[in-house]
């Protein structure tokens, strides 16, 4: 029998919505509404483009459960599913009454921008919910229905609708926030790896000035060179592989792709075996826009968006884990192979964007570089793999610790607020669940890409923790000092003891915070291996 669940209506502009008081896994109470609309849903004429804003309803609005995820294809499983009704949000607030509002936390979940969802199985709020704070998590549009971009101006979808489904939601809670006791005036972004990447691009773009305070881009940002996807020609090999028969012309395509169901559509296989050798993960994903618009997001490069950045002006907190690279670790299994064909075509070691700006000859002296950086004299499989897997993860999957080393950079060089810096390395051998999931049994020991998310969110694997645990005191921690930084713009907090965590220092790149069984500053272990991924770089496209 299902537990009865005290509800609560709150009155919103829009309409009335219904939600339900909840009891987290450590016996917080909090107030949760789920499923608030913030997009009309993107069907019909309106797949592709940026969304339009959620209209008014009558009557009471059901927002006791969560809503669908946006459609999409887990390949690792072969299930798709999810829905194109998805413009959904959910507000969780520890207090709907205090004598001064709650600050807000905003989070932008990853998966690649090809899969994801905002809900309580994998982004549960009990933890957070411990905090006298709001917790807002939000779905937007993936793979094709959220990044398809075209060249025809007429047609107004130059990509990058995921992200303006962010926008939207942004623009959303600055508005409403204060219905649910929200500090409208104190909200904070955070994300991590594709969502790490989206909470930079929100940094980044024109279109969210002044929607948010502060901001936390984990294990990605826009110096990963996986922030920025080519168009190439994906819209009409889409098309081509759904059957259509026709020219490259936009119009025909775009009206041809409107007709394909949604589970078909993103049932396709686009990218050669030379795109995947030049580093191409997926076929659509953020893309600077082909012509402006009144809702463009991405008007300019990476590196000049992250320069003239209007967030330059707000605090942030920045890091990683301390091993993205077992990420990697399904693909390897799969393919052993690869670990020949790598150093057999050793110019994959560099990245694309290095080798687009130098002569064959210097990404050929660049590549045998990182061989001798990575793998040296070892021979064993063991160590291999394990050298392996740290090269896939700056190269070919090149996510935190270059390229959020890259706007650590950056934000020393063009910000006026401070920045702090941290890595995860808090290794549990049953809690670190994504390392877990890209691992198995095979590998027991290593902090993997998102493993940090176990120790700030609930999911389905979650379970209860003895209080006197390093796992529980690792939510304590990382929960303390992402509440603290969104309360008042300064991690520092009792769970971290007396500690002092200052900002970064240009003199002073290497510091870090360490949060692993216990939480130090320390010198970046990776910082020696950092410096010759920067000497790849000309100065000016470094940062």
């Amino acid at each position: 029998m299902s537990e009865s669940l005290e509800t609560c209506e709150i009155s919103l502009p829009l309409g009335q919505i219904k939600g339900v008081k909840r009891r987290s896994l450590y016996d917080d109470e909090y107030y949760s509404f789920e499923r608030l609309p913030f997009g009309k849903p993107p069907l019909g004429e309106l797949r592709f483009k940026a969304p339009q804003p959620a209209e008014p309803w009558t009557g009471i609005l059901d927002c006791t459960h969560y809503g669908d995820k946006p459609v999409q294809n887990l390949i690792r499983t072969g299930i798709i599913g999810g829905s194109e009704d998805c413009l959904y949000l959910n507000v969780f607030a520890k207090q709907l009454k205090t004598e001064k509002p709650l600050p807000v936390m905003v989070y932008i979940y990853g998966g690649a921008f090809t899969i994801g969802e905002a809900t309580r199985e994998l982004y549960g709020p009990d933890y957070i919910m411990a905090k006298d704070v709001i917790l807002v998590t939000l779905n937007y549009r993936v793979d094709c229905l959220g990044f398809l971009s075209l060249k025809d101006p007429s047609l107004d979808v130059p990509g990058n609708a995921g992200l303006k489904d962010q926008v939207l939601a942004l623009k959303w809670v600055k508005k409403y926030i204060s219905y649910f006791n929200g500090d409208a005036n104190n909200i904070t972004l955070f994300g991590d790896s594709a969502g790490g990447c989206s909470t930079h691009y929100m940094m980044c773009t024109e279109q969210t000035r002044g929607l948010f305070h502060k901001a936390i881009p984990m294990s990605g940002t826009l110096h990963n060179y996986w922030a920025n996807t080519s168009p190439e020609d994906f819209a009409y090999r889409l098309a081509k592989f759904h059957g259509y028969e026709g020219e490259n012309v936009d119009r025909e395509v775009l009206d041809y792709l409107r007709g394909v169901e949604p589970f078909k559509l993103v049932d396709y296989n686009l990218i050669t075996p030379e795109e995947r050798r030049n580093g191409s993960l997926y076929a659509f994903g953020p893309t600077v826009e082909p012509y402006q618009t009144p809702a463009c997001v991405a008007p300019k490069s990476q590196l000049e968006m992250a320069r003239d950045a209007w967030s330059n002006d707000l605090p942030a907190m920045l890091g990683g884990v301390s091993f993205e690279g077992l990420f990697m670790y399904p693909a390897l299994k799969a393919n052993v192979k690869s670990m020949d064909s790598l150093l057999e075509d050793p110019l994959r070691m560099t990245p694309r964007d290095v080798r687009a700006v130098n002569t064959e000859k210097q990404n050929l002296e660049f590549s045998e570089k990182l061989i001798k950086l990575y793998f040296g004299d070892a021979t064993s499989s063991s160590k291999l793999i394990m050298a392996f897997m740290d090269v896939k993860i700056m190269n070919i999957f090149f996510s935190t610790i270059h390229g959020t080393y890259r706007t650590l950079y950056a934000r020393l060089a063009y910000s006026t607020a401070p920045t702090y810096f941290y890595r995860f390395d808090f290794d549990s051998p049953d809690f670190n669940f994504y390392r877990q999931k890209f691992c198995g049994s095979d590998i027991k020991a290593g902090v993997a890409h998102a493993d940090d998310l176990s120790y700030l969110f609930r999911n389905t694997a979650s379970r209860k923790l003895d209080k006197s645990s390093g796992e529980y005191r690792t939510i304590q921690r990382m929960v303390g000092m992402w509440t603290a930084f969104a309360t008042n713009s300064n991690p520092n907090c009792k769970e971290i003891g007396h500690l002092s965590w200052e900002p970064s220092k240009k003199d002073h790149t290497q510091r870090v915070l360490n949060i692993g069984n216990d939480v130090n500053i320390i010198d970046l272990p990776e910082h020696d291996k950092l410096l010759v991924w920067d000497s790849l770089y000309k100065p000016n496209d470094l940062f």
